[in-house]
Formats: structure tokens, sequence, C-alpha cells
């Protein structure tokens, strides 16, 4: 396949809404791989489902904690991925066997991890309220300097290749350190139309190019060039080249991400599912992406090489794409469509072995050589190197290989991937090997990353969330009698002939054949209830209550 063929002479990004990927579970953050060919999406039940993205099928499902997970991050050769949880703990995880190689655990929340883009033996950690941590695979740890001790909502991010680690804080501040030495190498700090400073969100390096952009509190996106960040040096001026907002709606930004090409900026509405698009050479706004209405969105990234967008709301992740339009003169440049039928008309000599109509032609020129094509070798395409390598990486996983599921396996057959856990109905539940498929699990190593004066009872955003929704809907006591521990009355439609259910569920027996005070059992999926009956007449269409 040649990538070049694929892409598009017109607009390259998105258009509209080209399906979803349902994980089962809720998903809170998701990345793509390297090549964009697997899309890794961390869940609320502490499950990273990995997606085949050119299938738009579950190649695996890792179960990695016991909280919500709530960032990851692909190494480079996509062997391993890196995930944090709400639980305060970092692992590290064999992607082809599903195994955990390493995890660490931490004193505070975890709102960021972030793999080396060189270096598998290393990765980034932005615990919450506390400096940023660049941690070792063996566990040695050391903590990056910060611009002021009192401001520890920091922010940070490796650059592109990993060179420096760029950070920044709640008064604007942006320090660029050397990696791995954490000498302070360059500083700036970002300022609104007066002297006055904004708060640093986000942090986000493009995959080409050497442009970075900044999210701040004063909801403007500023994207700047690292190379004039570095030549600025310390305490450094440097002007951004674009300055990116809603100038209408004044849109707070949830995330902020660039194109595989560098080109566009995409930036997801903090209080709507709206992914707003701009092209970052001339700053005009190309495209508005809306999704559903009263959704929240929660995390977005961009497909590294196609002009696809993947974001996340209400716990199912979007997809967004191009609307793909047949071109048939592409496979002949002749190619005509047609309305309706035409009487094709056959030429005299069209089927001769030599055309005796065509005319002679004057001054044959002598035709060269054929070309003589390599089919050996292949070239370099820049689409999947960067622009200091030579060649791509063979060694890096493109896909997951995935074993057939067979509903009744001979007995030739070897071990059965899959185990039946019930019969119901004639047909039977198989339980799905995908997740954690290994014959032996190899024990983990587990590292306690100690940090000094790091805060211990904060509360990690996603929880945090989650507990606002339960305070912010009260739950109105109404007066009256006592109603039933289903918290809603029964609606009896015909009490001689037909079956009262609640609302749960519930099936109550036919209430012509009870008295009041008499007792029954009525059951749902979730068990066994008994109850009594409080009424003594019964009319249909009445409303009864029942007790435990």
């Amino acid at each position: 396949m040649n990538l070049e063929l694929l892409e598009s002479f017109g607009q390259n990004y998105p258009e509209e809404f080209d399906g979803a990927l349902d994980c089962i579970s809720i998903a809170v953050t998701c990345l793509f791989n390297k090549r964009g060919t697997l899309l890794a999406v961390g869940c609320n039940d502490g499950r990273i489902v990995i997606w085949d993205f050119l299938t738009r099928g579950i190649a695996k499902i890792i179960s990695a904690h016991l909280h919500p997970v709530c960032s990851v991050s692909w190494s480079r050769n996509g062997h391993m991925l890196l995930s944090a949880s709400t639980d305060n703990s970092v692992a590290i995880w064999d992607v082809l066997q599903g195994e955990c190689r390493q995890r660490y655990r931490f004193p505070s929340p975890i709102l960021k991890v972030q793999f080396h883009p060189r270096n598998e033996k290393m990765f980034l950690v932005g615990p919450m309220k506390y400096a940023a941590v660049l941690v070792q695979i063996d566990g040695a740890h050391s903590i990056v300097p910060l611009d002021d001790e009192s401001d520890v909502n920091v922010v940070a991010s490796f650059d592109r290749r990993g060179l420096y680690i760029y950070t920044g804080n709640a008064k604007g501040k942006i320090l660029v350190l050397s990696c791995p030495d954490l000498n302070v190498f360059a500083s700036f700090r970002v300022t609104t139309g007066t002297s006055n400073t904004t708060a640093i969100k986000s942090i986000e390096f493009a995959r080409r190019g050497e442009c970075f952009l900044v999210n701040t509190a004063d909801r403007i996106i500023r994207v700047y060039e690292s190379g004039e960040v570095l030549a600025c040096g310390k305490e450094g001026e440097p002007e951004p080249i674009q300055k990116l907002q809603d100038l209408v709606n004044k849109t707070m930004w949830k995330k902020c991400v660039f194109s595989g090409d560098g080109e566009y900026i995409c930036a997801g509405s903090a209080r709507q599912h709206a992914l707003y698009i701009w092209e970052k050479s001339i700053g005009n706004l190309v495209k508005i992406l809306h999704g559903t209405k009263g959704e929240l969105l929660l995390d977005v990234v961009w497909h590294p090489v196609r002009p696809i967008i993947a974001s996340i709301s209400s716990g199912v992740v979007s997809i967004w794409a191009q609307n793909q339009v047949e071109n048939w003169s592409a496979f002949a440049p002749d190619f005509k469509e047609l309305d309706e039928n035409v009487e094709y008309e056959e030429r005299e000599s069209e089927f001769d072995v030599e055309d005796e109509d065509k005319s002679v032609q004057m001054n044959t020129e002598k035709q060269e050589d054929d070309e003589e094509v390599d089919v050996v070798n292949a070239d370099r395409i820049a689409a999947f190197c960067s622009s200091d390598e030579d060649d791509e990486n063979y060694m890096a996983l493109l896909y997951l290989p995935i074993s057939p599921e067979i509903d009744e396996p001979d007995d030739s057959w070897g071990s059965p991937l899959e185990q039946v856990t019930s019969d119901k109905g004639g047909k039977r539940e198989v339980c799905d090997q995908k997740e954690n498929t290994s014959p032996k699990k190899r024990r983990s190593k587990t590292y306690d990353i100690n940090l000094t004066n790091a805060p211990t009872d904060e509360v990690h955003p996603l929880l945090n969330l989650k507990t606002k929704d339960k305070h912010q809907t009260p739950i109105a006591k109404k007066s009256g009698r006592p109603k039933s521990m289903f918290g809603s009355s029964i609606k009896v439609s015909d009490a001689k002939h037909q079956k009262a259910k609640s609302k749960e569920g519930r099936n109550i027996p036919p209430i012509g054949k009870l008295g009041k005070g008499d007792s029954f059992r009525g059951s749902d999926r979730k068990g066994v209830d008994s109850y009594t009956l409080e009424t003594s007449s019964y009319d249909p269409g009445s409303t009864s209550n029942f007790q435990t």
C-alpha cells in the first residue's frame, strides 16, 4: 500500500461523524499508537480495550486496574503500554502478552503519564498538585524542578524527540529543561494583553515540525515554535505564531491536539461535545464538528496519519472522518459515469490484433527501454518516518494476532480458546478469552515512589466529578403514606387475570388471590424478596403499595 496515493488533494481534516466504538465499559481516555493501527481506550472499570482501527474491532482487553484508567501512553515501537489509574498507581503492560511488567505506587493522584518518545526505559508522570516526576523503569526517579515552589499546579510534556521537557504552572511560566539532566535551558511567561498572567492548562507538541501549542485559562490557544523559544533562552519573550480562540462563545478548551501532519489544530470544548478545527498556517476556523447535545467531552485524539479524530463523551468513542466519495476515474482516466443506459457503438477495428485504421506515424522515434522496477526494496514512506530517521522501524507492533472463535471445536482441535460458562435456552454463553490470554502470568515488580511533601488527601478530578453529580441531584422527599421498597407504587391493570409489575420489573402474583396482610414472594434479576399486601380493596387501574 502506497500511503502517498491515499492523500487527498483537498482539505485534510474530518468533516462528519463516522460511527462509534462501544467498549462495553464507559470510556474515559484514548490514544493511538505511532502508526494509528491500534487505539487504546482506558475505561472506568479499570480495563484497557485495544481496538484494531482498520477493522474497527476489539483486538485485546487488558484488566489493568481496579479503579478507572485516567491516562494511557504507547511506547515508540508499540510493544508496551503505560497506564495510570485513579488509585494512584502506574503500570507498564506488555501489549502482545497482556501481562504487567512493572507497577508503581504514588502517594498522590496521577493526572497524566507519557512514555519518552525515543527511550522506552523512561517515562514522565504528572501528579496532582505536585511537580512532574521523571521515572526510570527500575524505580529510580527525579523531580522536575519548579520555577516557584509555592505553585504546584504544574503540567509537563516531552518535546517531539524527548530532548527537552516543557513545564507550565498556574502563573503562566513555562520552563524548558534538558532531559534527563533537568537543567533549565530556556523560560518565558505567557501573558494576556496586559501584564496579567494566565494559568497553563496543557502543552501539546506536533508530530511533525517544530511547533507546540499552549492551552491557557484565558481561553486562548497559543502556537509557538520551539526553535524560537530555545533561541530566546532564559526569561525570553517569544511571540506566538498563532492565537486561536472562539470569539463568539468564549469557549473554554478541554483538550487540544495537532493533526498528524501538524497543519491543523483541533480543540474540544469543555462545555459540550463540539470540536473546533483551525488551519495552523492561516489561523482561520475551517470546521466545527458537533456531537450529541448535552454531552460533555472527556478526551480528543487525532489519527497520526489520516484525517480522523476520535473523541470521548458519555463513555463512547466517536469517530470523525472525511466523506468518502467513490471516484471511478482513479482506475481509468477516460471513465465516464452515466445517468442512464447508453447503447455502445463498437468500432470496426476495436478487437483487431492490429488497428488498420490508425494513421501512419511519421518521424517515429526509438522508444526507450522499459524501466526496471525494483520489487524487492521498499521506498521510505515519509508519513511513517521521522525527519531524522533513514528507515522505518520494522520491529514495531502494528497489529495484534487474534485466534478464530469456534463455537463447537472438534476433539482434534487444540485447547479451545473459549470456555462455556453457562447454558441458557439452548444457547451457550462464551467467555471472551481475549482478556489477558497467557498460559503463565509473570509476576510483576512493584515499586513505591516516595515523594516528599506530596499531598495524600487529594481526590482525583474524575472521582470528584462523580461526587459533584451526586450532590447536585438532591432527592426530593414527598409527604404522605410510605411507599414500597422500590420508591414507587405498583400499577394494577387487571387484578384478577394479570400480574402487576413494579418499575423495577419485579413480578407480583395475581391480586385477586391475596387478602390484606397476606405475604408473597417476587423475584427479579437481583434476587428474591418477600412482600406484604397493605390494602384490602383492589380496583382495576388502581395503585397499590407493597412492603417487604
